[in-house]
């Protein structure tokens, strides 16, 4: 059991991870581009949505932004309290990204931001979660397909490569986290009505 020095840091990771991952990188960049991102495609604020403006520069700058939320969160916290720490910070920042204060609690989806958080920690979480979401994506051509197959192995995945027990109840968690924000997506797959890449649809 932690001691109250630890609890310490995992509030602090929470909280500064949260605000951290709360800020809406794709809202920030469009608006800066003249674009409400909010009025296009699906209304999402997530680099996939940000693509149906015809931007693929802003696209990829938020793909890299929402990414490194949770990573540099993530790395911070890891080499100021340790590795749990700092996937608690990491943590914290993909529900921001999901659930943002600032705007009302209606963010993202988190792949990015997921994908960020594995990166720094949790590289037994990547070598699982990179190579089935490009050889899903690369076969179906459907980013949320990719998304949630990824999402379900990477825990199971991760553990079974020797992950800790703390880390990979948390990718657990995060993992559900994923399928409800594309729960939307999920029912469009069900129903074989989900976008392919290059469709400009409301998708994700």
């Amino acid at each position: 059991m932690p001691d109250v020095s630890q609890l310490g840091w995992y509030g602090a990771a929470a909280v500064c991870g949260y605000l951290l991952g709360a800020i809406p990188f794709g809202l920030v960049l469009t608006r800066a581009a003249g674009i409400d991102i909010r009025k296009v495609g699906s209304g999402n604020i997530g680099a996939t949505n940000v693509l149906r403006t015809g931007r693929k520069e802003l696209a990829f700058a938020t793909l890299v932004l929402d990414s490194l939320k949770a990573g540099l969160a993530a790395l911070v916290f890891t080499l100021l309290a340790g590795r749990e720490t700092g996937f608690v910070a990491g943590a914290s920042a993909f529900f921001g990204h999901c659930y943002p204060v600032w705007l009302g609690f209606r963010g993202g989806k988190g792949v990015a931001t997921y994908a960020g958080l594995l990166v720094f920690a949790s590289w037994k979480g990547l070598l699982v979660a990179a190579p089935v979401w490009l050889g899903v994506a690369a076969i179906s051509r459907i980013s949320s397909l990719a998304a949630l197959t990824a999402a379900v192995l990477v825990p199971p995945g991760a553990w079974l490569l020797g992950e800790s027990r703390f880390i990979t109840a948390g990718l657990a968690l995060l993992s559900l986290l994923v399928f409800w924000t594309h729960r939307s997506n999920f029912a469009r797959l069900l129903r074989g009505q989900e976008p392919r890449f290059g469709h400009r649809g409301s998708s994700s």
